[in-house]
């Protein structure tokens, strides 16, 4: 154990990000969301399904994630957790291949997903824990960024293989490369799209090794007889005491509130493009590519700026140009780009989406990093697992308001676009409470 070095430590733990963040580059985002749209027809429907199903998810999720987090607490070996839910991931993910056209279960596939979404969400919760083990209090926003830089990598790698050589398009059966889906699989099946499922499953399998092999958890306890009740009694205490600490009340508040707004965007990104600008998967996938580097890119340029502001201020200049963004959304239509009338046939419309797509990924890149920082920065050094079971409550607490409030948006409005809108106040109600939260939080070192 002692002869695996920091360096060795800090890289397996940025092969976590690598290995999972195909499951929300390829099933959530670009390629199997736009999928079930082809497969379902309808824009507006697909965009219900989708928001109820990931609501689902996040259900079970706020209610477990919390208790799970204070268990391994008390236990002291996240690894063990974070095994048995790579094993739900793996699971799901793998079963998405049996979304085929002709025998498509809308509810099977909505089940398999959510069984995969919660396994990654669970195993983040205690991977994230690990953070302040890397590093000092200043240098973990920067390893923060590096490590969420190295998965958007790893996202645009996967979604380059996904799309050059099996991701088929309905019209021509064909891939970005122009090549028939490898090994052999059947475009008239869609079997290339669906291979999409095996693909982040074998991903994560393989790029897992390194995180297994070079990340180390101190010594596990066994746990203690009532654990369970144990963990509950903990969790009840905690956020009791919020009140307590009103830097890490105001912070899980703020989140809770931005941190669905963009998975709102990144949910329904897919979707949205699909049907607003009628766009295909591979279509939906190129602009993944072009979200997924300035992702990257600003990822790492997010973590230096963490490093030397601190998380607070990139977080907040983040949130404004997401607002932004939520608002240019709705002035973007195959005949008008920002009010302007554009004629048919216009390329603009598509240009301009793409470079919403570039700022989506840019500030959805560096507010992810930042947020889990800011999170080490206002929990109990002592309760670390806890707090971001905590936070990922936060996260998830309030995950059916965007879909929710996106669909009933759409019903009334007739529009897809308009349907976007409560993304705007969603991100103003999270700035509104980042101003009540300190940069150092309750537990200043």
């Amino acid at each position: 154990m002692t002869a695996i070095s920091t360096r060795k430590r800090i890289w397996g733990w940025f092969f976590f990000d690598w290995a999972s963040q195909p499951y929300n580059t390829l099933l959530i985002t670009f390629i199997f969301a736009p999928y079930v749209k082809e497969l379902m027809g309808d824009g507006s429907a697909a965009q219900s399904a989708w928001g109820f199903g990931i609501g689902a998810a996040g259900v079970v999720i706020a209610l477990l994630a919390p208790v799970l987090g204070a268990m391994a607490d008390l236990s002291g070996n996240r690894l063990r957790w974070i095994w048995a839910f790579s094993a739900l991931y793996v699971i799901g993910a793998a079963g998405l291949w049996w979304a085929a056209p002709e025998s498509f279960n809308l509810y099977l596939t909505l089940f398999l997903f959510a069984v995969g979404m919660i396994g990654m969400e669970f195993a983040t919760i205690f991977t994230n824990s690990m953070l302040p083990d890397l590093g000092s209090r200043e240098e973990i926003g920067r390893i923060s960024g590096n490590g969420w830089a190295f998965g958007y990598l790893g996202g645009l790698v996967a979604l380059v293989v996904m799309l050059g050589f099996f991701a088929e398009s309905a019209t021509t059966g064909k891939t970005f490369f122009g090549l028939s889906p490898a090994l052999g699989l059947d475009p008239a099946a869609r079997e290339g799209t669906r291979f999409v499922g095996p693909l982040t499953a074998i991903w994560y399998v393989v790029f897992m090794i390194p995180f297994f092999l070079w990340v180390r958890d101190p010594a596990p306890r066994k746990a203690p007889r009532g654990a369970v009740s144990a963990a509950l009694r903990d969790v009840g205490r905690t956020i009791r005491s919020l009140p307590r600490t009103p830097s890490l009340f105001a912070y899980l508040g703020s989140s809770m509130f931005y941190r669905d707004a963009l998975n709102g965007m990144y949910t329904f990104g897919g979707i949205y493009a699909a049907g607003v600008l009628g766009w295909t998967v591979v279509d939906t996938g190129i602009f993944g590519i072009l979200a997924i580097i300035f992702g990257a890119i600003f990822a790492w340029v997010g973590g230096r700026a963490d490093e030397y502001f601190g998380p607070k201020p990139v977080i907040t200049t983040c949130i404004l140009a997401l607002t932004l963004v939520a608002i240019a959304i709705v002035f973007v239509s195959p005949t008008s780009v920002f009010g302007l009338p554009v004629p048919e046939g216009s390329a603009l419309p598509d240009i301009a989406f793409y470079a919403v797509g570039a700022v989506i990924g840019a500030a959805g890149g560096v507010i992810q990093a930042a947020s889990r920082t800011m999170m080490v920065r206002q929990a109990n050094p002592d309760r670390m697992t806890e707090a971001f079971g905590l936070y990922a409550l936060a996260g998830k607490a309030t995950s059916f308001i965007a879909p929710l409030s996106i669909g009933a948006v759409t019903l009334i409005s007739g529009s897809q676009q308009i349907g976007v809108t409560p993304l705007i106040a969603l991100f103003l109600i999270g700035l509104i409470l980042l101003r009540w939260v300190k940069p150092q939080g309750d537990y200043p070192a």
